[in-house]
């Protein structure tokens, strides 16, 4: 059911510190999943550790075929 080349696994964490996740990602549009990854880009890049860009996700219908 995940999105292909996503690693799935638990996250145990604080329910505090989720419900502040979700409010975070509210504002921002998110998922609370896409929410937490946002997040720990940013705390590696602030730590300097390079990613790729993540590849996005195709949305819509696919094109119809002649």
């Amino acid at each position: 059911m995940g999105t292909p080349g996503k690693k799935a696994f638990a996250l145990r964490v604080d329910p505090a510190l989720y419900a502040a996740i979700e409010r975070s990602a509210s504002i921002d549009l998110r998922s609370a999943n896409a929410q937490i990854e946002c997040l720990l880009r940013e705390a590696l890049a602030r730590r300097g550790v390079k990613l790729d860009v993540p590849v996005a996700a195709k949305r819509g219908r696919p094109a119809k075929e002649d």
